[in-house]
């Protein structure tokens, strides 16, 4: 969608800036929630944002071995148990509250996965707005 791409085209700098182990449990832990909206990842919503996260020329700063790791790690506290997984998630994304321009820059990758598939729908907004309010952030900013 041209809206994302044109909303976020300076994200590859911005997060270039901000690299760092924080920055990226936070982006990935926003993807993670973002991807595990509608209560289940399967395989193919794995290989869609393994993919994206892989391709995304924001992300490619980080390791891939430490965005799978990371992601990996976030999805088998879902498992274990849905209400800690996501306290997990949003925890790692509350770390950002203190600096609210790397806050942005996590919530607006959160956004981009969440409309990599052209669908950005209602649950993973409830997500993203979720996330706001953990970094202290108004979702109207990104227009949720």
């Amino acid at each position: 969608m041209n809206i994302f791409k044109d909303k976020f085209s300076d994200l590859s700098t911005k997060i270039k800036q901000y690299k760092s182990k924080e920055m990226l449990e936070a982006v990935v832990a926003g993807c993670a929630l973002v991807a595990y909206a509608d209560g289940v990842v399967d395989q193919s919503e794995k290989a869609k944002m393994m993919g994206f996260i892989q391709n995304s020329p924001e992300l490619s700063v980080f390791s891939m071995s430490d965005v799978v790791k990371s992601f990996d790690n976030f999805m088998t506290g879902f498992g274990f148990d849905l209400t800690i997984g996501k306290a997990q998630a949003l925890n790692a994304m509350g770390k950002l509250k203190s600096k609210p321009e790397e806050a942005r820059i996590a919530v607006a990758v959160a956004i981009s996965v969440g409309g990599a598939d052209g669908n950005f729908d209602d649950s993973e907004k409830a997500v993203v707005r979720e996330i706001c309010a953990v970094v202290g952030i108004a979702p109207e900013e990104f227009g949720l």
